[in-house]
């Protein structure tokens, strides 16, 4: 934890009002693996065991227990962007949550990635607002080295494929990420041949959270991590597919629950 910061603990039965959740509701769970559509959770959650062990609905946030082992793990919904991730994180943190591994789809910019390709992103771009309420743009957006290295040494264990670069985190979807097939198809002059730009700069994907959870995990001394499956490769079309998105999504919890068990 960060010296530095006076960290707030709740006391152990008060549930916090966004996530509705306490201290006591993990049962000593100090990991939590973050998709951001709420009805991905039990699915990933009944990848970890076959009867998870439902927490609360509530806002943008469903949560499960499951476990790895004899470890106790958060399954939590953060919804989409940074604002709502960053709630979540400050919250999960207040009742003892340390390590943080968002798990997310994409769309890759990059021509050597595929449908399906899993992405490990060691920083993010910081297109987002919210991270600048918690630092400074020259602050960077960094993953964990320790949660990083333990996905990696994971992935080679189970012969499991990885991409590992920068991901580019907006707030928005469409203009953000210059996308012109939008309603109005309008994109500000600040984002034209950006998707070009961070081409040639070497960033992989575009997503919406990594720079918000790296940027506040680091600020307050804990770990994150953010490992997402490509459904759309905008060197093509900007089209989802999701034709490999259920293999992807087994290989990266198998990936997360070696680690697990590793670490």
């Amino acid at each position: 934890m960060n010296e530095n910061i006076a960290n707030k603990r709740m006391p152990d039965n008060e549930k916090l009002y966004h996530i509705g959740l306490c201290h006591n509701d993990l049962e000593g769970a100090e990991i939590a693996i973050l998709p951001g559509d709420p009805g991905r959770v039990l699915y990933l959650s009944e990848m970890l065991i076959a009867s998870p062990k439902k927490l609360a609905v509530n806002r943008e946030y469903t949560s499960y227990l499951a476990n790895i082992g004899e470890k106790k793990i958060l399954i939590m919904s953060t919804g989409m962007g940074g604002p709502s991730i960053g709630i979540g994180l400050e919250e999960m943190a207040m009742i003892g949550v340390k390590k943080f591994i968002r798990v997310g789809t994409t769309g890759t910019i990059q021509e050597k990635i595929q449908i399906g390709d899993l992405l490990v992103s060691t920083g993010a771009v910081r297109l987002d607002g919210t991270s600048i309420h918690y630092a400074p743009l020259e602050y960077p957006a960094v993953a964990d080295l320790e949660l990083n290295v333990n996905l990696t040494q994971a992935a080679k264990d189970l012969s499991i494929p990885i991409h590992y670069g920068l991901t580019a985190s907006s707030d928005t979807f469409y203009p953000g990420q210059e996308r012109y097939d939008s309603y109005s198809g309008f994109v500000r002059r600040h984002f034209k041949d950006s998707v070009e730009e961070w081409r040639k700069l070497n960033v992989m994907n575009f997503e919406m959270e990594a720079s918000t959870l790296f940027t506040i995990c680091a600020v307050f001394g804990l770990q994150a991590a953010c490992i997402c499956a490509v459904i759309a490769k905008r060197t093509k079309s900007e089209s989802v597919d999701k034709s490999k998105y259920d293999n992807s999504m087994r290989n990266i919890m198998a990936i997360i629950k070696r680690s697990v068990e590793n670490g």
